[in-house]
Formats: structure tokens, C-alpha cells, sequence
């Protein structure tokens, strides 16, 4: 079944049953959406659809930049996997689903989870608001960027271009966390229990969503300052030159286009037959509401009404397109 989220958001993406469900470590779950056929995103039952979705969006978006329904990467799309990429979901922490799944689980496709009181589909990315982007991100590097690129991306003291620019960035190689950065920092992450390359999956994340735009704002900015004080692409490219040139070198091809929570690629793309120049760009139904191009296609002797990238809209009956 192929499903819209909210009025806010509209997302074209099927959920299905869990395929894990004889995985003692993921019988709980029993929501899935497998995202362009390299990560699973899996939720358990108390968990709305519309936050389901949300998740779900943001790794779409993230894989797919220009929303033409391929992966923009195919190696990156066919290490994910491999490896098993997956997202976890999960009502709250410490939840018998998270237990069963910390006790159980033997892959490496998992590099954080999410927590339902984390997820806010109408604020993407949003700092103190929506976590989805960063623990999203956090596996598409763990188990994609640093799997293909380690000299690049390792996250070993020392290993990788990523490394240096974090050693430079907390202004000195610190393997556990000092009882205080030099003032010459930017970087000063300071949980105890996060170990150096943990550090550096989280100054990725920093340096990406830092480039994308999310953190530039003045209330962010504040939020955020004793872990990160780059909040502005401007700050970023004139202040870590380093992780500013390996986050944005082609050869990665790293998403940097912040997720909007929308991702409909089908209703996007449909040209209608005859009219090549004419793209229909949205479905409704009678009541003004969106819904997929799927459920248009998949309804029979159902009025919708149809827009048009012309300016046009017109009332069409529901059916397979011709």
C-alpha cells in the first residue's frame, strides 16, 4: 500500500510488514519502508505512519538529492546493502524492543536508533526538535561513507582526511575527552562515554547538516554552541577549511541538500501522454486533500483533480495512466 503522510508532508512511499520478524532481535517491529532497496527503516506498532513516513523521507531525500526515484550514489546505494542498513524506531528508550534488540542483534547495518519523542515531521533536521537527520546520517556514513572511502572517512586517530580535520578542530588528537579543549577549538564534544570515532561520526554530522543550512539560525546557534560553534556555511568553508574541502569534493558525492520531509518522485515525474512539456505535478481528491499518484492510478471510477506543471488542473478519473 503506497501512502501519503500528513497534509504538512507528502511522502510516496510504501509500508510494509516488518521482513525481520524472525529476527529475535526485530520481532517486535512490525512497520517496515525498505528505501530504495539499500536501508530498511523498521518501526514498532505504537509508532504513528506519518512518523514512520517522516523517517522514512529523510533517507529518501538524503539517497535521492533530485528526487527522480534512483539513488544518486549506486555504490553507496549498493553498500548500504550490503551492509544491511537499517533504522530502528522505537516508542522510548530502555523499551523491551530496544532491549531485544541491543541483546540480540549480530549485524553491522544499525549505528543509531530513534526514539518517537525525537521524531517532528514538520520540523526536518530542526535542532532540539527532530533528530531524524542526524542519526539518519550517522548510518549513511557509518556503514556507507567510511565502509567505501576510509582514507577519506576513517575514524580511527589518525586514519583518514576526516582525522585530521577533527584533530585540528578540537585543536589537539584527543582520544578520550579532556577536562577542557584549548580555547583555539570549535569542536569540543563532551560525552564521556562517546570514543574517538564516535567523535568523528558526530563531526561529520556536524559539518553536514553545518553545510546544509539547518543550524543558521541565532536560537540554534545559542543552543548549540558549548558542543559547535560553526553553525553557517559561511563560518564553516572560512573557519574548517579541511572538513569544509572533504565534505564538499565530488568524488564523495556526500548529500548536502537538507531533507524537506516531502519525497514523491512518481507524482513528480508522471508526463501526461501527448504532452511532453506538460508534467502533472499533483493529485487531490475532491475534497482538496493530496494523495499519491498510486492511489490515483490504484482507484477506478473515482473523480480526482489533477494539476499540472502548465498551470492547468482539470478533473480526471482514477485509473492506470495511459
Amino acid at each position: 500500500m503506497w501512502l501519503g503522510c500528513s497534509a504538512q508532508n507528502n511522502v510516496c512511499l510504501p509500508v510494509e510488514d516488518n521482513p525481520f520478524s524472525d529476527q529475535p532481535a526485530l520481532a517486535r517491529f512490525t512497520q517496515s519502508v525498505h528505501v530504495l532497496e539499500c536501508f530498511h527503516v523498521v518501526a514498532v506498532p505504537v509508532l504513528s505512519q506519518a512518523k514512520l513516513l517522516h523517517v522514512a523521507s529523510v533517507v529518501a531525500d538524503l539517497l535521492d538529492q533530485d528526487e527522480d526515484g534512483v539513488a544518486d550514489d549506486p555504490q553507496l546505494q549498493s553498500v548500504l546493502a550490503a551492509g544491511g542498513a537499517l533504522m530502528p524506531v522505537l516508542a522510548y528508550e530502555g523499551s523491551p524492543a530496544e532491549e531485544d534488540l541491543w541483546n540480540e542483534y549480530e549485524g553491522d547495518g544499525i549505528s543509531a536508533v530513534l526514539y518517537a519523542d525525537e521524531i517532528d515531521p514538520s520540523q526536518p533536521g530542526h535542532w532540539g526538535a527532530d533528530a531524524t537527520v542526524e542519526e539518519v546520517l550517522h548510518t549513511l556514513h557509518h556503514v556507507g561513507h567510511v565502509e567505501m572511502y576510509p582514507a577519506a572517512f576513517g575514524l580511527e586517530p589518525g586514519s583518514s582526511l576526516l582525522s585530521e580535520a577533527m584533530d585540528v578542530a578540537r585543536s589537539g588528537q584527543f582520544l578520550a575527552v579532556p577536562e577542557a579543549y584549548p580555547e583555539a577549538a570549535w569542536y569540543h564534544y563532551d560525552d564521556e562515554t562517546c570514543d574517538y570515532g564516535c567523535m568523528a561520526i558526530e563531526y561529520l554530522y556536524w559539518a553536514t547538516v553545518t553545510e546544509m543550512g539547518i543550524l543558521d539560525d541565532a536560537e540554534t546557534a545559542d543552543g548549540i554552541a558549548d558542543e559547535w560553534e560553526l553553525y553557517s556555511p559561511a563560518l564553516l568553508e572560512s573557519t574548517d577549511v579541511l572538513v569544509h574541502a572533504l565534505i564538499t569534493a565530488p568524488q564523495y558525492q556526500l548529500p548536502l541538500q537538507a531533507p524537506d520531509g516531502q519525497y514523491c518522485p512518481t507524482a513528480a515525474g508522471a508526463v501526461e501522454e501527448g504532452h511532453p512539456e506538460r508534467v502533472l505535478i499533483e493529485v487531490l481528491d475532491l475534497a482538496g486533500k493530496v494523495v499519491p499518484l498510486a492511489v490515483f492510478e490504484g482507484t477506478p471510477n473515482r473523480l480526482f483533480i489533477c494539476r499540472y506543471s502548465d498551470g492547468t488542473s482539470r478533473q480526471e478519473m482514477g485509473g492506470p495512466r495511459q
